[in-house]
């Protein structure tokens, strides 16, 4: 094993219970390579997870995709910092490309797309992408995309009795 493989490891290996640890090994792996994937990834969760940071994880996130678009391990953690930084259509757009990119998690990021379109309050939409996430489902999913569904319909449902009470607020007038 190469060094940069064992403090790659050793980074992940000690993410996100031993930081220091964990935040040392990224900086030797970096040393000895600047564009190694997998350390411009963690760095990215770092920042975004750790120091809310959002601006600074998307470079890393960014870094490493100009390296190899097609690393599928950037893309669910990207997505996640688009839509923490409140850049929804920006993260639609990634999400939307990542699911072209083969070998990416696509039950995954169309929960992620479900999720934005959820808080965009585009209540249809985030259902039929829950739709074809059950369809495209075949691990472990299940859960999540059952509580997924039961919160966006839940949330359709509150916004619908709010606007029949402002409707016979203003029909009693």
């Amino acid at each position: 094993m190469q060094s940069i493989d064992k403090y790659v490891v050793q980074a992940l290996d000690n993410y996100p219970y031993y930081l220091e640890e964990s935040l040392e090994s990224l900086g030797y792996a970096l040393a000895y390579d600047n564009k190694n994937l997998l350390a411009l990834c963690l760095y990215g969760r770092f920042y975004a997870e750790q120091f809310q940071d959002y601006e600074a994880a998307k470079e890393y996130y960014s870094e490493a995709l100009a390296i190899d678009i097609h690393a599928v391990v950037v893309y669910p953690y990207y997505a996640e910092t688009l839509f923490w930084n409140e850049d929804l259509d920006e993260a639609l757009r990634l999400i939307d490309f990542s699911l072209t990119v083969k070998g990416v998690d696509k039950v995954m990021m169309l929960l992620k797309k479900s999720k934005v379109l959820e808080k965009q309050q585009q209540w249809k939409a985030a259902l039929e992408i829950v739709k074809e996430a059950k369809l495209l489902d075949f691990s472990n999913y299940s859960s999540e995309i059952e509580e997924t569904e039961k919160r966006i319909k839940s949330k359709k449902e509150l916004l619908k009795d709010k606007k029949k009470k402002k409707f016979k607020g203003k029909k009693q007038q």
